[in-house]
């Protein structure tokens, strides 16, 4: 049970919690009305901050131009055979249609609006507290496999919680009747936090009801800390068991009015609010979490009840008289939870909330993604593994399976045993466990060590400029000195060929939490932004997500190895392509892994390694790039474009041509020898894509950045200019 240190344990009194509530909004008056007469005269892409307003329409997969297009649109809708829309409905695509909604300007939306939300409500119950001194309900949703959200002021204590169940599906059904409730016992021995301040409370629910339900089945609400869920003026819905009632919807009725450091308020003129509910998007996505209604006082401050006279807590919330609401921002949330110092299991469930909000729930099927590989070369074929042969593979540990080269019936010797297993962590070699209980702590052990020095460095880098344009000029004079600038064709680039192989010292393995999402590839802002659809993330989510895969990865190889004592190298290397394709690292090699064989130290060089959610990395697969013809009017996903020909970004065009042009530089007659890899003829492809998009600071920030850690610098980055002066056909075998 782990209570946030800086909170008193003292009990929470809502009352409380409206009055701060009230104090809060009051102090924003000006602010308020300014934001509102510029969403009246503006609108909606005009009263946020210009940053954020980019990262909303970014999560949106859309641009400025793009809003800025369809803003010019007549507001008088534009008959076109019957239709009443402003478009004609063969341009009225599902991007429009979108931002059209955020904008205020049409209220229309797709059917999948409707089943997002209907997967949505499932994972939100109704809180019901009896304890021997009364009762009250509240809202909670499921936010993992394991564990519930809802307000501090309706569980405030372990032994309050200990006394309250969750009760899904406490609704009526699509023929108006009510469906039958299903309880779960909470748990709060199995993980309890809390937080006065924020008014939230983390606990666990038992995995199984007394009927034998299963909580799974209910899924949960991933939690998103990024930016870009929701920008002032736009609308939002909550889900909720208003003062205890069946589940019920407020539909786009309330309006983001203000955004707080820790707080959101929004307002309406028909819904209320509910303690512990989510407030969602119209993507569904979780952007606060409701916590109290912002009151109407009387002369002394205090709420006031419908009818005028004092409001008291008994009275239940839906006497209050009301003028708005106000919700905890999720990521605030988040962070309190991530500055909690846990340990075993409870460290393990609070990791779990850390996972990308796309990843799976318990109903779905695993996302799929790149494939892992070996830490140098694997011998081929499918032959047994032989006395004195050892084959090694890079996890979070690097498991080693051989076999004694002892004479058969030698000292020591059972000719019953199978191939000798050995974890290898740093600091030295553990033999493999020989049950589950002691393969966990070897997992547990060797990810913790990768997930502290990860949360290390990105502790680290909060302090340090970001980018020094001075200091970084100076280092890139330094490194190219010796570089005839005026050299040309073939000398040239043989000649940075030279140099960056030269200057590679330390050759990193492919451990993308520790360098790369920390310090590496994050953008001005601090944030990580996935390579093809431009989607932000905070560092420490994608850090803590790919800890999980890691040790789930070791630990299913680990009972492989226990279950197969006799596997072959391909066997062992097939297994971990089957973990690592049902458990993604989010990362994506812009040179695709299958081209190099899965070697290092290609398969770690950091300068052509970026952030990329798996859903994307997948999407891409091992294509080369491609430039479509009319590719801004094609229908295509969030990530690019795809057909059987190549695959072209829908972001980063520029840097992932200049990351490309660098491997094929540092590694000359890698690429380009099978069917399938990027062909010599479509060079002038990234060179086109290298000329279009400018070097970013972006980039400069990530060249400096891998040279202080492997020593070789991206000359395409450093001397733009060199990209038409070097003769790269000598790179293709």
């Amino acid at each position: 049970m782990i209570t946030a240190e800086h909170v008193p344990q003292a009990e929470t009194d809502y009352l409380t919690q409206l009055e701060n509530a009230a104090k809060r909004f009051g102090n924003r008056t000006p602010q308020r009305e300014e934001t509102l007469q510029t969403l009246e005269s503006r609108g909606v892409l005009y009263a946020d901050e210009p940053s954020r307003v980019k990262k909303r329409l970014a999560r949106l997969n859309a641009d400025w131009s793009l809003a800025k297009a369809i803003e010019q649109i007549p507001t008088q809708p534009v008959t076109t055979a019957g239709s009443t829309l402003p478009l004609s409905p063969d341009a009225f695509g599902a991007d429009v249609l979108g931002l059209e909604r955020l904008m205020g300007r049409n209220n229309l939306t797709g059917v999948a609006f409707l089943e997002g939300g209907y997967l949505a409500a499932r994972s939100i119950g109704r809180v019901s507290v009896r304890t021997p001194e009364g009762g009250h309900h509240g809202t909670g949703f499921l936010v993992s496999p394991s564990l519930l959200l809802t307000n501090n002021h309706v569980l405030r204590s372990p032994e309050e919680a200990g006394h309250a169940v969750v009760e899904f599906d406490f609704q009526a059904g699509v023929d108006g009747r009510p469906l039958v409730p299903v309880a779960f016992r909470i748990d709060p021995h199995g993980f309890f936090a809390t937080d006065r301040e924020l008014d939230f409370t983390v606990v666990a629910v038992a995995e199984h009801n007394q009927e034998g339900a299963r909580l799974a089945d209910f899924g949960w609400l991933p939690l998103d800390g990024a930016q870009g869920k929701a920008i002032l003026g736009e609308f939002v819905n909550i889900i909720q068991h208003p003062n205890g009632e069946p589940k019920q919807l407020a539909l786009r009725e309330n309006q983001i009015v203000d955004l707080l450091d820790l707080f959101v308020h929004y307002v309406t003129d028909t819904a209320p609010g509910s303690s512990g509910a989510p407030v969602f998007n119209d993507q569904w996505e979780v952007v606060a979490l409701h916590h109290s209604a912002v009151p109407e006082t009387g002369p002394d401050g205090h709420p006031l009840a419908t009818d005028g006279t004092p409001w008291r807590p008994g009275m239940g919330e839906h006497r209050l008289a009301w003028k708005a609401n106000e919700g905890v921002r999720v990521s605030r949330v988040l962070q309190a939870l991530s500055r909690l110092t846990l340990t075993g299991n409870a460290a393990r469930l609070r990791d779990e909330l850390f996972q990308p909000p796309y990843g799976p729930r318990p109903e779905e099927a695993p996302l799929m993604a790149g494939k892992p590989g070996p830490d140098g070369s694997v011998p081929d074929g499918s032959a047994p593994l032989t006395p004195g042969t050892a084959v090694g593979i890079t996890v979070p540990l690097r498991i080693t399976v051989g076999v004694d080269a002892q004479a058969p019936g030698g000292r020591g010797a059972d000719p019953s045993a199978g191939p000798r297993v050995t974890a290898v962590a740093a600091g030295g070699a553990v033999p493999a466990p020989a049950g589950r209980a002691a393969g966990r702590s070897v997992v547990s052990d060797a990810v913790a060590q990768d997930l502290d020095a990860a949360l290390l460095n990105l502790r680290l880098g909060e302090s340090r400029p970001y980018y020094v344009r001075e200091d970084d000029r100076a280092a890139r004079d330094a490194y190219y000195a010796h570089v005839d600038a005026d050299s040309y064709g073939e000398p040239l680039r043989q000649a940075l060929t030279a140099l960056l192989e030269e200057t590679h010292g330390p050759r990193p393995s492919y451990k993308p939490a520790r360098m790369l999402y920390p310090w590496v590839d994050l953008h001005p802002d601090r944030l990580l932004r996935s390579v093809y659809s431009g989607r932000a993330f905070t560092a420490e989510e994608l850090i803590r997500a790919d800890a999980a895969a890691e040790a789930s990865r070791l630990q299913g190889m680990q009972e492989f190895l226990l279950r197969e004592s006799a596997a072959s190298a391909d066997e062992l290397v097939a297994e971990l392509d089957v973990l690592e394709a049902s458990l993604p690292f989010n990362c994506e090699h812009v040179v695709p892994q299958s081209w190099f064989a899965k070697r290092e130290p290609m398969r770690g060089d950091l300068h052509h390694l970026f952030a990329c959610e798996p859903a994307c990395n997948s999407f891409r697969g091992n294509y080369p790039y491609m430039d479509f013809p009319g590719f801004e009017e094609a229908v295509r996903a969030d990530c690019g474009m795809r057909e059987k020909s190549g695959f072209e970004p829908e972001h980063s065009k520029g840097a992932v041509a200049r990351a490309t042009l660098y491997f094929l530089l540092r590694y000359p007659g890698l690429v380009g020898d099978r069917a399938g890899e990027f062909p010599e003829e479509r060079l002038p492809i990234l060179l086109e894509w290298h000329e279009n998009e400018p070097v970013t600071e972006y980039e400069s920030h990530r060249n400096a950045a891998i040279a202080g850690i492997q020593g070789n610098r991206n000359p395409l980055i450093d001397h733009p200019e060199w990209a038409r002066s070097i003769d790269f056909s000598g790179v293709w075998p």
